[in-house]
């Protein structure tokens, strides 16, 4: 199997888009009033002033790490897995759930029996939308969005209804977890937790399997040309639903780990569309884990350095929002950019080489 090389032109070209978008927010920000400068000392500060930020700036990252990669599985088969926001809200409301039931027994056996609850859950829940691309050709990106939809409202309905918290003041929300369920804190004050040893596990083994193994490869072929993967004997329609269904189990984990380490209890905000975020890393990341788990630090840091903005430098959330749209534009603009400097290069190329020709037909008349 061939060994794939390291794009340090992608990293390059990602950089310089990075700056582009800021320069454009710096003169947004000039034009608002505000002076660029504080504005982004504000930004950084918000995300490395102290450990709490930088711990809410990690766990905040993984989530999105996660996301992603359960994305680049799927895409890597070919499938684009976009109900992931749904199997993460099952995965952390039947994780919770599993916790409530499971409170009088030893944390080494509620814990390890919640992440499986959740996996479980999320997992089935990718299946279905997998069974249904698989044998019936029904397009997995309508199927994943409905299934969505489907998702929110049924754990809207168990958190009011059956499973719901008996204290009245959580109008949506399972009961809460005991104590010594959650996970442990690795920054006081912060939402990182141990989860972030699994999640570093989890990372480096998604990234192992798609580079370095022949599953891996056998995944990439199916996605590039599973006409020949079939024809060269690989069993296409399993390893596309076996994706499908792994895809969902992180999704479903990363449930569990906003539950047990962060929030400590179902509600609705266990998740703000983070599943969609990870979604956007991962197609700026050109669905390559390596950068995915680069611009999910980027975001973590835009995301949380926002409220330092807001805060030190009183800069508004509206603006902030605008900035952070440019960057996401000029960082998606990436492959575009790429193309923009190859096609420089190769007019330059051209020019000299006709300059060079000239020049040569001169000497020989």
């Amino acid at each position: 199997m061939k060994k794939q090389r390291f794009d340090y032109g992608y990293i390059l070209t990602l950089l310089i888009s990075l700056v582009v978008a800021l320069l454009i927010g710096a003169g947004i920000l000039a034009l608002t009033g505000h002076n660029p400068l504080v504005a982004y000392r504000a930004l950084l500060g918000g995300a490395f002033s102290n450990a709490r930020h930088i711990g809410d700036m990690l766990e905040y990252a993984m989530v999105l790490c996660l996301c992603g990669l359960a994305c680049d599985i799927g895409s890597r088969v070919g499938i684009f897995n976009v109900g992931g926001e749904g199997q993460l809200l099952l995965g952390a409301i039947f994780a919770a759930q599993i916790g409530v039931w499971l409170k009088a027994l030893s944390p080494w056996l509620a814990i390890p029996a919640a992440a499986l609850g959740a996996m479980i859950v999320g997992g089935f829940y990718a299946w279905i939308p997998g069974v249904l691309k698989v044998k019936l050709k029904v397009n997995e990106v309508i199927t994943t969005i409905m299934l969505n939809t489907v998702a929110v409202f049924l754990c809207q309905f168990l958190a009011k209804g059956p499973w719901k918290n008996t204290n009245k003041n959580i109008v949506a929300g399972t009961g809460n977890l005991p104590g010594s369920f959650w996970l442990k804190k690795l920054v006081p004050g912060s939402n990182l937790s141990t989860a972030i040893i699994a999640a570093a596990v989890i990372t480096f083994l998604v990234w192992y399997i798609l580079q370095k193994t022949s599953k891996g490869y056998e995944m990439r072929l199916t996605g590039d040309n599973p006409r020949f993967a079939k024809y060269a004997g690989m069993k296409t329609e399993r390893i596309v639903l076996i994706t499908m269904v792994i895809s969902g189990m992180m999704c479903g984990l990363v449930g569990m780990f906003r539950v047990y380490g962060a929030e400590h209890i179902y509600k609705s905000t266990v998740s703000n569309e983070y599943y969609f975020e990870g979604l956007m890393v991962a197609m700026i990341a050109q669905y390559a884990p390596l950068p995915t788990i680069v611009i999910s630090l980027i975001f973590a840091i835009l995301k949380i350095g926002a409220m330092g903005m807001e805060t030190a430098a009183g800069v508004p959330k509206q603006l902030y929002l605008i900035i952070q749209t440019i960057v996401i534009f000029c960082m998606a603009a990436e492959t575009g950019i790429r193309a923009a400097i190859a096609r420089n290069r190769e007019r330059r190329a051209a020019k000299q080489d006709v300059k060079a020709r000239k020049e040569g037909g001169n000497e020989h008349a």
